[in-house]
């Protein structure tokens, strides 16, 4: 059975509303932005319920004249929508936005909102978490060494990105010079190109060389004395690459 994890009050609402309704032979329909958990939650309420995605539209015709019940992804992707029948059937639909509102009036009982992840700030918590072990094993490190509040999260694309960003941030801290090499490596050999490619990408190495060093010691003339350069010169390479 898919398991679904939320604090959120307005999922607890639509939660609660399914499992009020579920004796009904009424249409829901779930809408939010994408990697919301629409499709989880959806699984987690209907555990059995066949489900098909609107990105293949001979499918879903074929699993509307085959089911009662039906969980239909990806609502918004389908081109026939105004032919579609509900008569009878309980549909629950996921979709990343609303499209056509009549429409969607006409087909659905029921519409509910699904917050984005950054309105659920107890869910994101979970989340990384689940996304550290996952990681952890996935790499092969110790989760205790794991210092989860200094990972930067980004959620422009709610779990998908809170995922990108567990699993980058612990590559990078545990990446050894070998593996900074071969990444560098494999990143020139793709984009080097151009007449100046040497103080093109000269900043992939200097820009953060510089960015890690002022944050560790919090001074320019001791980093300049680290570095073994001139203050002035490495003024100058703050200015180049738009250091604050």
């Amino acid at each position: 059975m898919e398991s679904f994890f939320t604090t959120s009050d307005k999922i607890q609402h639509i939660i609660k509303s399914f499992n009020l309704t579920k004796t009904l032979f009424v249409s829901s329909i779930i809408i939010g932005d994408a990697h919301t958990g629409k499709k989880s939650l959806a699984r987690y309420l209907f555990p059995n319920t066949p489900l098909v995605s609107g990105e293949n539209q001979k499918e879903v015709q074929e699993a509307l004249e085959e089911n009662d019940e039906l969980i239909i992804t990806n609502f918004e992707k389908l081109s026939n929508q105004s032919s579609l029948d509900f008569t009878n059937k309980r549909i629950i639909a996921t979709a990343d936005y609303m499209g056509n509102q009549e429409l969607i009036d006409d087909l659905f009982a029921f519409i509910y909102m699904m917050p984005s992840l950054s309105e659920r700030p107890e869910d994101i918590e979970y989340l990384k978490n689940r996304f550290i072990k996952e990681a952890c094993a996935t790499l092969m490190m110790e989760e205790d060494a794991i210092e989860s509040r200094e990972i930067p999260l980004d959620l422009s694309k709610n779990s998908k990105s809170l995922k990108r960003s567990v699993f980058m941030h612990l590559m990078q801290e545990n990446m050894e010079a070998k593996d900074i090499e071969g990444m560098l490596y494999h990143y020139l050999l793709k984009h080097l190109d151009g007449n100046d490619g040497y103080r093109e990408y000269l900043g992939l190495y200097e820009k953060p060389l510089i960015q890690a060093g002022l944050k560790k010691f919090g001074s320019q003339l001791q980093l300049s004395q680290v570095l073994g350069i001139n203050r002035n010169t490495l003024r100058k390479k703050i200015h180049e690459h738009n250091i604050d």
